[in-house]
Parts: structure tokens; C-alpha cells; sequence
């Protein structure tokens, strides 16, 4: 295990949703083995209230959970991270930042739930679908033996979880 926590940035476009939800549920589960951080490519400024709403419902961190550019992450003086997935597909297609430290990269697509329109209940329904996608991830990559898996192996294993 690492001496100190490695460090994951969850990427989507608006960082209002998907990346918020993985950032807590990572920040719930990691038994101080990881520190997750949230972006986006462009932020709407704001947290969609059904994430904030469903990850309440689990009692996941909310303190602190904001809609912010991944600039903000490639800055000198950042965190430097340790693991950089994307979420959403769009995001995966943009040309990200430099991230200093060269993370271990992975595509995590999961449909948007704040882009589905009906009633509350549909909107929740949709929300819990990906709450249920990441968190299942979170904990697939979360019992990875990290110690006994070289660059590579690490690289395929976060590729076939983004793919389950």
C-alpha cells in the first residue's frame, strides 16, 4: 500500500453531475488509500441538485463539492494525480491539460444523467443508474492489487473496468 494517498481526478464536460458523484463516492470508500478530486473541461458553475440530493440519500460528503475547471488541476502548485478518468464521452474527446506526474489514464463513460428530461422520478431514476454504474467502478478499482500489477497491467485492468 502507498504511504500516502494516490490521488484521482474524475473528469466530465460541465462537472455537475458524473464527476461529482464519483469524487464522493470515491472520497466515502477509500479507507484513506485515495483522495478524489472532480472537473470539468467547461464547468457550469453549479452542482446538479439531484446529485446533491442522492448522495445525501447514501450520506456521502457534500461539504466542499463544487463545479470547477480542470485547469484548476494542471496548475504548477496542484495536487499531482495519480489516476485521471473521464466519465462523460465528450470530455474523453477533448484535448486535456498536461497533468504533471504523467496519471495513469482511463475512459469511464457513463450516460448523463442530468441530461435526461421527464419527472422527478424519471430525473432520480437516471441519477441512481449512474451513482450505481460509478460506484461499482469505484469499488472494482478500489480492490485492484495495485502492488502487484505492473504499468501495464494496471493500464488494461482500468480500461476493462471502464468497459463493465
Amino acid at each position: 500500500m502507498a504511504s500516502k494517498p494516490l490521488n484521482v481526478l474524475f473528469l466530465c464536460t460541465g462537472n455537475s453531475a458524473r464527476s461529482i458523484l464519483a469524487e464522493s463516492i470515491l472520497n466515502h470508500v477509500n479507507a484513506g488509500r485515495f483522495r478524489a478530486f472532480s472537473a470539468g473541461s467547461h464547468p457550469n458553475g453549479t452542482v446538479n441538485p439531484y446529485a446533491i440530493a442522492l448522495l445525501k440519500k447514501n450520506n456521502l460528503p457534500v461539504d466542499g463539492v463544487r463545479s470547477k475547471s480542470w485547469d484548476e488541476f494542471a496548475r504548477p502548485d496542484s495536487p499531482v494525480m495519480d489516476f485521471v478518468f473521464t466519465v462523460c464521452d465528450q470530455a474523453a474527446g477533448e484535448v486535456c491539460p498536461f497533468w504533471p506526474g504523467q496519471p495513469m489514464t482511463a475512459h469511464w463513460g457513463v450516460e448523463d444523467p442530468a441530461g435526461v428530461e421527464g419527472d422527478d422520478e424519471t430525473k432520480r431514476r437516471a441519477f441512481l443508474a449512474a451513482y450505481t454504474q460509478l460506484r461499482r467502478r469505484i469499488e472494482l478499482f478500489t480492490n485492484l492489487p495495485m502492488a502487484t500489477l505492473d504499468r501495464m497491467g494496471l493500464k488494461t485492468q482500468l480500461d476493462d473496468i471502464g468497459r463493465s
